[in-house]
């Protein structure tokens, strides 16, 4: 949905770019200037920077979905290293690369970090419980849990808080940060203690659906301002994890009970699941990333950038 078009589109100032981000928004200036004032064609390049931006945002996740599917398909049957072990070691290589090269920063790192801490806890207790299981082989592990699992938490938190800086998020009718994250701590309790007591997991659905239900985000992809309420963003975002999820139980990351035999689809159902872990990961990422108004945003002159050279790299927004 479109907002009103702006006068001057707003974009990010240079130095928060990546080289790879400022070479979309090159290329998209250079196509814009060639195809003129046709509404399709302008469309259309402003769909492909939005298809190309969100793979970039989910770079790692991808990167990571990847190694998983060869390690099925072409991993050896008696290898020197462990399979889960050579995961561990790609992943980790994965986030130096992108740290060194500067495609991600250090703001970025410290979510990413909290996400593999919040999630290699919740694997802990999960394994522990028989709710999923990983082969048994490495060492790089903490009990029942190699290390590669805490990673792909991390991807989540990857995608956010590049899709936050990426696409400049704004905000209209947020929730106060305290009140969610009173919500996201519930959510997060409720993944360990539905063992015991009822789960509420539907519940805490709804009051996500409530707290959040009058706010919208505005996203920016390249010249214009677009939005979507945040409960849509959830669930959109929920189902791409859910379908992440069949890709990796698919090519044997893990494994639920009813898929040790032969795998199947992971149910629909656990999208509730995921739904939750949005919460809880906007809530981490506000941390580093508090939610800005749409009020806020600035804007300038729509000249199109020179072409980002081969050494730009984004600054390292830590202030």
């Amino acid at each position: 949905m479109p907002d009103a078009a702006l006068p001057t589109p707003p974009r990010h100032p240079r130095s928060e770019l990546t080289v790879v981000e400022a070479r979309i928004d090159a290329w998209a200036n250079r196509r814009l200037a060639r195809v003129g004032a046709g509404r399709v064609a302008r469309a259309l390049v402003e769909l492909v920077v939005f298809v190309l931006k969100q793979g970039w945002a989910a770079v790692f996740g991808g990167a990571m979905l990847a190694a998983i599917a060869l390690a099925h398909v072409a991993y050896p049957d008696s290898p020197p290293l462990a399979r889960n072990d050579a995961l561990t070691l790609v992943a980790v290589g994965l986030q130096v690369a992108m740290l060194a090269s500067r495609l991600e920063t250090l703001r970025e790192l410290r979510v990413v970090l909290v996400f593999h801490v919040v999630g290699t806890a919740m694997e802990l207790f999960k394994t522990d419980a028989g709710s999923w299981s990983y082969a048994t082989d490495g060492v790089l592990r903490i009990g029942a849990v190699p290390l590669f699992s805490g990673f792909m938490y991390a991807a989540v938190g990857s995608y956010l808080v590049r899709v936050f800086r990426i696409f400049d998020l704004r905000f209209d009718g947020y929730p106060r940060r305290s009140l969610a994250a009173v919500v996201a701590a519930a959510a997060y309790a409720n993944f360990f203690t539905h063992r015991w007591v009822a789960d509420v997991r539907w519940w805490l659905v709804a009051a996500v659906v409530v707290v959040f239900g009058r706010c919208t985000m505005h996203y920016r992809v390249h010249r214009g301002r677009h939005r979507m309420p945040v409960v849509v963003a959830f669930g959109l975002v929920a189902c791409a994890i859910w379908a992440a999820e069949n890709v990796a139980t698919r090519f044997g990351a893990w494994a639920y009970p009813s898929q040790v035999v032969a795998w199947h689809p992971v149910g629909i159902g656990k999208v509730g699941s995921w739904f939750l872990l949005m919460l809880i990961s906007v809530a981490l990422v506000t941390w580093v990333y508090p939610p800005r108004p749409l009020a806020g945003a600035t804007a300038e002159p729509a000249t199109a950038p020179a072409p980002a050279p081969a050494t730009s790299r984004a600054a390292a927004a830590d202030a």
